[in-house]
């Protein structure tokens, strides 16, 4: 079917709560393209009226979606991974690049993960399971059933648009809750493909409300519906500063959360790695997506019998790389952050560093791009654990390198942050890098991997710190998104002591 992508972007973008709507006030903000600085579209602002709206028609459309039958969601969600890969032949691409700065790699990723968690998602509904409890009582059964809490509040980043707010989503639904989505403010048309996909599909009307809001309302449309009576679970995915405050105001009203928040993803190298795959993996996990990623790689550590071998090589892969404005040279491996106030964040950790005593192995110290968002890769040693860019997350396209003799030593720094997403640990030897996967603080731990990797069946999220609880992810996520109810049946005629 012929389209014309100028138009769909251009377009506002409404609400969607029991239909398209606008927001209850008419307010609309602007969603920005970051490498151009040029307005692609306005979209609505959803209001705090409009939040109550939605949880009320969320908290109605439970009642019968809760009671649906397995095979029913599933083929909702078959069909939805169908409908969504269809779309990289339309809008995709183009709305990725436009909103995100997405590259070529980064699209495909956002989408076909996408359609893979949804069909990995339908494939839990029938392992939502209770269990029959032998009970010492005479005369009684226990069951412990495993029901849907409810209406999710859930909350997805603009780094992997579509991909996070599929996670946000998907789990909560094909376990019968319902769900009210605030997408990102600088990415609502790529995370409403998501939205577009499910309803086409055929997901009912109230099951799931998209409400977008502009930054300067976000804080208190966030707290109004963490706060809400009906609202049972959140869900966020985002910095822990942002995710701090989620908490605490969670926290006043005893609502659990699961919080995937920041990373500051160590890679082990040992001496007797083999250096080229190390290489090869570091560079992909530090700088894909420009190193704006939860689990991007941002500290190496090097044993010295191999450092100079590993940074030479990097350097040299690195300098293969090309970095520039994705609108105009489609085969950039590297292009512009989110904002030019996220690209000056970044580059000032660096100058500080620099300042500070740290080398600069390469990088020019230097934003470029028609909005100033291009930020080349940067790679650092000798840095300080007093300098920010030690223990701050950086998200953007930066490697920090260090040295180490023994195994301990590797392992208390790698240890030595506040963050405990992801790690990596590059040896020949499995066993003994086994043994140093299970000591190193971190959620997930790969030997001979890149940080970046994760699949749908897996429980990701860190083990607290500034990287969060909880786990999305298989039939982790199902336990946290549905509750333990027990059940027990007594037999007529039981006599009690009393």
């Amino acid at each position: 079917m012929a389209f014309n992508i100028e138009d769909i972007i251009a377009q506002p973008q409404l609400l969607y709560i029991e239909g398209y709507q606008a927001s209850s006030d008419n307010a609309t903000f602007p969603v920005k393209n970051p490498m151009t600085g040029n307005v692609l579209y306005d979209c609505s602002s959803a209001t705090i009226q409009d939040y109550a709206l939605a949880i009320e028609k969320a908290h109605v459309a439970y009642q019968s979606w809760s009671k649906t039958s397995p095979s029913a969601r599933r083929l909702i969600f078959l069909k939805a991974a169908e409908v969504l890969e269809s779309y990289v032949d339309s809008e995709a691409p183009e709305l990725l690049s436009q909103e995100v700065s997405a590259t070529k790699h980064w699209i495909k990723v956002n989408i076909h993960a996408t359609a893979g968690t949804f069909r990995e998602t339908a494939g839990l509904v029938t392992h939502i399971k209770g269990e029959i409890v032998p009970a010492d009582r005479p005369g009684t059964t226990i069951l412990v059933e495993r029901q849907a809490v409810g209406v999710v509040f859930a909350i997805s980043p603009w780094n992997a648009p579509v991909n996070l707010t599929a996670r946000a989503i998907a789990c909560p639904l094909i376990c019968g809750n319902t769900v009210v989505l605030k997408p990102s403010e600088f990415s609502p048309k790529c995370q409403h493909l998501v939205v577009k996909a499910l309803t086409a599909a055929g997901l009912p009307l109230g099951c799931l409300g998209f409400l977008p809001s502009s930054s300067e309302r976000a804080p208190e449309v966030t707290e109004y519906a963490v706060k809400h009576p009906k609202i049972l679970r959140v869900n966020f995915t985002g910095s822990d500063r942002v995710g701090k405050i989620i908490a605490g105001w969670a926290a006043t009203c005893l609502k659990q959360c699961v919080l995937e928040l920041g990373g500051k993803a160590p890679v082990i190298v040992f001496g007797d790695a083999n250096v080229d795959d190390a290489v090869e993996a570091v560079v992909f996990g530090a700088l894909s997506n420009n190193g704006q990623i939860c689990m991007s790689t941002e500290r190496v550590l090097l044993h010295k019998s191999i450092s100079q071998d590993f940074k030479t090589k990097l350097l040299e892969r690195i300098k293969g790389l090309k970095t520039g404005n994705h609108l105009e040279a489609s085969d950039v491996s590297i292009s512009g952050l989110i904002t030019p106030a996220s690209a000056t964040r970044v580059l000032d950790l660096i100058r500080d560093a620099v300042d500070g005593g740290a080398k600069l192995l390469t990088g020019d110290l230097q934003i470029t791009g028609p909005n100033k968002t291009i930020l080349a890769p940067h790679v650092l040693e000798g840095v300080s654990r007093d300098m920010d860019i030690a223990h701050k997350e950086a998200f953007g396209p930066v490697i920090i390198l260090s040295e180490f003799e023994t195994d301990e030593e590797a392992i208390t720094s790698a240890n030595d942050s506040e963050f405990s997403l992801c790690a990596s640990v590059f040896s020949r030897d499995v066993m003994r890098a086994m043994d140093v996967a299970k000591q190193v603080r971190a959620g997930s731990c790969h030997i001979n991997g890149p940080t970046v990797y994760v699949e749908a069946t897996l429980p990701n999220g860190g083990t607290g710190g500034s990287s969060g609880y909880g786990r999305f992810g298989g039939m982790a996520g199902v336990e946290e998104f549905t509750e333990r109810k027990i059940i027990t049946l007594a037999r007529p005629g039981l006599k009690f002591a009393f």
